[in-house]
């Protein structure tokens, strides 16, 4: 008889057969998405030891014929594969999602001179500063907090600065909560009071999807079939989406529930249902009784944060907006009937309490060292002049010691609109978009004159950095270099690539989830 392990068994021993942590949750991912047939003993989940070793051993066939597939001097350390979900988005790292940016600890790796890893030199110390001129979310700031390491960053997004600096400015917490508190009420009441009709609705309509659901769409025996190639996915999804439309639609004439906004001009009209509208309205217009603008910076994160949430899409395409949704439909990515969202409350309740949760942790780990990220464009803009007026104190130790080095993730040539993909935030701010001084955007695609002006532009950066930089300086650029224009970029920039370590890209969270190799370009002064 096979032996049959409880969740947490499962976890301690998957932990010991690859020789790092597998938690419960970890397992059972594995029961509900299918990739592990279950028992339900009374009540209990148990799984067959034989099925944990056939998958895990197919895992690590895959680590080893990846290795290969991606070519030699590849640094399997860089994959960071012993790593779990929430040790690579923790604390601060997670207060909203970014798409392009590099894990924690990535940074880690190049700047802790503690760390034991292959580099026999430390690049960097305590109290050395590190620049990021492409600052994104902010993850080389934290960490260089973490570490006791002085950062500046620069982002032509003012979005971007908003996200770096509510994970890096001193927060009074106290002041946040009683200010998530009221809000919440507030909206809680507004939603009761003046949505009743939605309200209502939602129940009825959640319970009719969970009992719709259960008979048709057993979750983890749904997925396996699925899996298993007993269960055509696509045909079957359709036929009960389309048998779930009939409810759906006598639940919306019944309630008289209002779908789309009259108006389609902007993103906020286009992507969102009015009742969540509504919403948006009402908690952004509370907004303007905050004093403390650092509390007014954290609220609009997750306020952000939750209306991403809340867009009227599929859960498949939160990454990459097709057409508006506003009916139920069948979830791939769930398997099942899933709706569109008709209010902001829960998930403005959830992630206030997990804002607060991951700024609590980062307070326990904060450094008294400077960060500071600016908003302006990093092939011209004047860093030391900049801090003088943003951050005085910083800007005398920074003219003093002039910067360490840089670690940085440039824009991938022609792949992101970094201004698109927070589109509803500059619409919901109104912030000034400036998508024509992006490097290497998605609109431009990846064509010979595209990578020219990528070229010119990154090179353009590293030339304006060097003003402020130490004469022995060290730049650490993490980049997908398929077209080979890293050196072109170095010999430019007066500058000499010295090492180039090759990192394996692992569990992406897109839709597309192929694996590639990054680099990690070492580059110093071309003497």
């Amino acid at each position: 008889m096979q032996k049959q392990l409880s969740l947490k068994e499962a976890s301690l021993w998957a932990s010991k057969y690859l020789n790092r942590e597998i938690t419960i949750s970890n397992i059972y991912y594995l029961v509900q998405y299918g990739r592990i047939p279950k028992i339900d003993k009374n009540g209990n989940i148990l799984l067959n030891k034989t099925d944990l070793r056939r998958y895990y051993s197919s895992h690590l066939k895959k680590e080893t014929l990846l290795k290969k597939q991606l070519g030699e001097g590849l640094n399997w350390d860089l994959s960071f594969s012993q790593y779990n979900e929430s040790q690579t988005t923790k604390h601060v790292h997670r207060l909203h999602p970014y798409k392009g940016k590099f894990i924690p600890q990535l940074v880690e790796y190049f700047l802790d001179e503690h760390t034991d890893h292959f580099k026999k030199e430390v690049f960097f110390k305590p109290n050395d500063i590190v620049f990021d001129p492409f600052c994104g979310s902010g993850t080389t700031l934290v960490q260089s907090n973490e570490l006791a390491i002085n950062a500046i960053g620069v982002d032509i997004s003012t979005f971007n600065a908003l996200l770096s600096h509510a994970k890096i400015d001193h927060h009074d917490i106290n002041d946040i909560q009683r200010h998530l508190v009221t809000i919440t009420n507030e909206l809680k009441g507004f939603v009761t009071t003046q949505k009743h009709s939605i309200v209502e609705f939602e129940e009825k309509l959640l319970s009719e999807l969970q009992t719709f659901n259960e008979r048709f769409f057993p979750t983890a025996d749904f997925r396996y079939q699925v899996r298993q190639g007993k269960i055509d996915e696509n045909e079957y999804g359709c036929e009960k989406e389309t048998e779930f439309l009939r409810i759906y639609d006598d639940l919306i004439k019944t309630y008289q529930i209002r779908l789309k906004q009259q108006s389609k001009d902007s993103f906020l009209d286009k992507w969102f249902l009015q009742s969540v509208r509504d919403e948006i309205d009402f908690v952004l217009e509370m907004f303007k009784q905050v004093n403390n603008q650092n509390t007014k910076n954290i609220l609009a994160v997750i306020l952000s944060r939750t209306i991403r949430s809340c867009r009227a899409t599929t859960h498949a395409d939160l990454a990459s907006l097709k057409e508006p949704i506003t009916a139920t439909y069948y979830c791939k990515k769930h398997g099942k009937i899933c709706k569109p969202i008709f209010s902001i409350s829960s998930w403005w309740e959830r992630y206030s309490k997990d804002t607060l949760k991951r700024l609590l942790q980062f307070q326990e780990l904060k450094t008294d060292t400077f960060q500071m990220c600016l908003t302006g464009d990093s092939r011209n803009i004047n860093v030391f002049s900049e801090l003088d007026k943003k951050y005085p104190e910083f800007g005398a130790l920074a003219r003093k010691n002039k910067i360490r080095g840089i670690f940085s993730s440039p824009p991938y040539v022609g792949l992101i609109n970094y201004h698109e993909q927070h589109a509803y935030a500059y619409d919901l701010f109104h912030f000034e978009r400036k998508d024509e001084l992006e490097i290497g955007p998605l609109y431009k695609g990846q064509g010979i004159e595209a990578r020219k002006s990528y070229i010119k532009g990154i090179a353009q950066v590293l030339l304006n950095s060097k003003q402020f930089m130490q004469d022995d300086y060290d730049v650490f650029l993490v980049a997908n270099d398929k077209y080979d224009i890293y050196p072109q970029i170095a010999e430019l920039a007066g500058m000499k690539m010295v090492n180039q370590y090759k990192k394996p890209v692992l569990n992406r969270t897109e839709k597309n989830r192929s694996t590639y190799a990054d680099s990690i370009f070492h580059f110093k002064e071309n003497k």
